[in-house]
């Protein structure tokens, strides 16, 4: 593991240097977020061009679903290792109801589903109940975390659910990461550099199909593929993505705390702000491609 880490750090290290601050977008977004009742944090990087946007981009932020991310490489650890298959038979149960978002929480008592279908819907639907049993298969908290300490992702854990996080799961809640590290994570799926290539591959096809696609994927054109997670509770609101743009790859990631407006309304503060610094990130990289977003829809 300490062989693993170093060669990860030796990634995340290389992957910084020559890395240029973008200024014009970095004041565009200052711009834009001033006078936010909350607190924010931004990185973009445009990995062609080697620009970024750091904007308290080491802040430790909660994930809320975004977490989802860090399990679905628990669950591919499992996978390469030979201890779980994703044709792999599982039984559903009713006592595994645990609300919010989701599909599986419908399913009648006993249903049968498999380990691909479980992915899909925590990546799909953000789905608690598939999140939590893909959790514990994946070995739960620790061994996720000893994964991401791995990846030289410090300060993105799960907290959950996880011996010894207690305390710090009620400051943060199910996970905690920052902007960067999040965006280092997509980053090095995106490059085939989570386990190996085909892991890689197969993690990133997952996260192509969102069904919360109202925040930032609204703000980009819909026939540009993207991989994306959103993550949502009261006094929290985050998002995640990467864009295959024609000019290069980016990669951004928004998280917001202790904000004032917790309404579960497309008039949200923190998601009207996403949807605003996603349109700038586009625009202002892709200005032969520009995008004029429709509003959104009830």
């Amino acid at each position: 593991m300490r062989f693993v880490f170093l060669i990860s750090l030796v990634i995340i290290t290389s992957s910084l240097f020559g890395q240029k601050t973008d200024h014009k977008l970095e004041a565009a977004i200052k711009k834009e977020i001033a006078g936010f009742n909350g607190d924010i944090g931004v990185y973009v990087h445009h990995l062609r061009k080697n620009r970024t946007v750091t904007i308290n981009a080491d802040t430790v932020f909660p994930t809320a679903s975004i977490v989802k991310v860090p399990i679905l490489v628990g669950v591919f650890d499992k996978i390469a290792r030979g201890e779980l298959k994703l044709s792999q038979e599982f039984v559903y149960d009713t006592g595994r109801v645990y609300g919010g978002s989701g599909l599986m929480q419908f399913y009648r008592d006993s249903a049968k589903t498999d380990l691909s279908t479980m992915i899909s819907l925590m990546l799909t639907y953000s789905d608690n109940v598939a999140s939590i049993w893909l959790q514990e298969l994946s070995g739960g908290g620790v061994a996720i975390n000893r994964l991401m300490d791995g990846l030289g992702l410090a300060n993105t854990k799960v907290n959950s659910r996880t011996e010894g996080r207690r305390q710090i799961w009620e400051k943060y809640g199910w996970g905690q990461t920052t902007p960067r590290e999040m965006a280092q994570l997509f980053t090095l799926i995106r490059q085939g550099k989570v386990i190996d290539a085909r892991y890689s591959d197969k993690m990133y096809r997952y996260l192509k199909n969102q069904f919360y696609n109202g925040r930032s994927l609204s703000q980009l054109p819909p026939a540009v593929a993207t991989i994306s997670k959103t993550g949502s509770v009261n006094e929290a609101r985050g998002e995640v993505v990467l864009v295959n743009a024609p000019g290069g790859d980016i990669v951004f990631c928004i998280l917001t705390k202790n904000n004032k407006d917790q309404s579960w309304t497309e008039s949200n503060e923190a998601e009207v702000l996403t949807r605003k610094i996603a349109g700038l990130i586009w625009n202002h990289y892709e200005p032969k491609h520009s995008f004029t977003a429709y509003p959104p829809l009830d």
